[in-house]
C-alpha cells in the first residue's frame, strides 16, 4: 500500500492533507482495506468544532463500525455529501476520497502526526507484516 508523503497520519488510520490553515480529512487505504466493504459513513455537519483525537463520525462496513478520530482541532469547513449516496468510493480510492475539510485552529497537534514514511512503519508493527 502506498500512503501520499504530502500527507500526515495518525495512529488511528486517518489522514490530512495540509493547505496553509485548512485542512482536508480521509481515512487511509489501510483503514479501508481492514473494513471491507464501507456501507455507510457518518459525519458531522458544517461548522462542528473539532478536537484533536476526539472522535467526529463513524464509517461502518460490512464488518464492523469504526469510529473516525479527528487529526486537528477546527472547524468543519465543508462535508464531501457524495459518501452518503456512495460510501464505498472510499474502497476505490482512500488516499484521494476525503471525508471533511476543515479549517485549523491550533496547528500544534500537526506536530505530533505521523509522516507517510512513519506511518508505513506503524502499520507494518500493528499487523506484523
Amino acid at each position: 500500500m502506498s500512503y501520499p508523503a504530502d500527507y500526515k497520519y495518525t495512529k488511528e488510520h486517518e489522514w490530512i492533507s495540509v493547505d496553509g490553515a485548512n485542512g482536508t480529512v480521509g481515512i487511509t487505504d489501510y483503514a479501508q482495506n481492514s473494513l471491507g466493504d464501507i456501507v455507510f459513513v457518518d459525519l458531522p455537519k458544517v461548522g462542528a468544532e473539532l478536537k484533536a483525537g476526539e472522535i467526529f463520525g463513524s464509517v461502518e462496513s460490512v464488518k464492523a463500525v469504526s469510529d473516525l478520530y479527528s487529526p486537528v482541532t477546527g472547524t468543519v469547513t465543508e462535508v464531501n455529501e457524495a459518501l452518503k449516496n456512495a460510501p464505498e468510493t472510499i474502497n476505490a480510492d482512500a488516499n484521494a476520497t476525503w471525508m471533511l475539510k476543515v479549517e485549523i485552529s491550533d496547528s500544534a497537534a500537526l506536530d505530533g502526526l505521523l509522516s507517510a514514511g512513519d506511518y508505513e512503519k506503524f502499520v507494518s508493527e500493528e499487523t506484523g507484516h
